[in-house]
């Protein structure tokens, strides 16, 4: 399929009113993350991202762990995800309990 509509698409924060408010559960997880990623030095931007999640239920839509996630990364390394122009996202089926992910980050800009 190839489709091209000229429409300009929205971003999330254009599709709700009001404040949101962060759960219990994603405090625990952004708390966990940001003490289990390793530190890293980021390549220069603009950006290519891969992910990978291993999850036991793939019925969620793909883009479902993404936003939150990438929150976590801009948050720990310091880097603006407007700067990420190409993503590859991949979500593979695994065992309860063998839940994974998986995330890469390049350069664009050739040396």
């Amino acid at each position: 399929m190839n489709v091209k509509i000229n429409v300009s698409p929205i971003s999330v924060n254009e599709c709700w009113q009001g404040r949101r408010f962060k759960t219990a559960k994603y405090k625990v997880y952004e708390k966990a993350l940001l003490l289990l990623l390793p530190a890293q030095i980021m390549p220069l931007p603009p950006f290519v991202i891969y992910f990978e999640f291993g999850l036991s239920n793939i019925c969620s839509d793909w883009d479902n762990p993404i936003k939150p996630l990438q929150d976590i990364l801009q948050k720990r390394y310091g880097f603006n995800d407007r700067d990420i122009l190409e993503a590859s996202v991949i979500k593979k089926k695994v065992s309860k309990g063998s839940e994974y992910f998986i995330v890469k980050i390049k350069s664009i800009i050739k040396n």
